[in-house]
């Protein structure tokens, strides 16, 4: 079982900048890959960054790439999502996601492969 707890949402200007962290509880989070989703009002939930177990794979939509980083620190149990040159698009619920392997080193981007969800944190960016 793991268990996710995001924060560091909040309200910032176009162009600036949030960190948010996920804290996962469980053993078994350093085979977990974790992923971070959005959801805006009104749209489907879409896949924002994932990294693999061990951080040395990461993947990004299209989206937010080279705006966005996504890291992990295992010994704290925490993902991390660091959200550079923010814009009012980037508005949205964002949840930190997680499923466990085993013997690879991947990334998931389907939201129906993961297993554990947090309960979402608000980004609002203002213009």
């Amino acid at each position: 079982q793991v268990q996710l707890v995001e924060s560091g949402g909040g309200l910032v200007q176009s162009g600036g900048s949030l960190r948010l962290s996920c804290a996962a509880s469980g053993r078994t989070f350093s085979t977990a890959v974790m992923g971070w989703f959005r959801q805006a009002p009104g749209k489907e939930r879409e896949f924002v960054a994932t990294i693999s177990w061990s951080g040395g794979n990461t993947d990004y939509a299209d989206s937010v790439k080279g705006r966005f980083t996504i890291s992990r620190d295992n010994a704290k149990n925490t993902v991390y999502l660091q959200m550079n040159s923010l814009k009012p698009e980037d508005t949205a619920v964002y949840y930190c996601a997680a499923t466990l392997v085993y013997y690879s080193d991947r990334v998931v981007r389907s939201e129906t492969e993961y297993d554990y969800w947090g309960q979402g944190t608000q980004v609002t960016v203002s213009s």
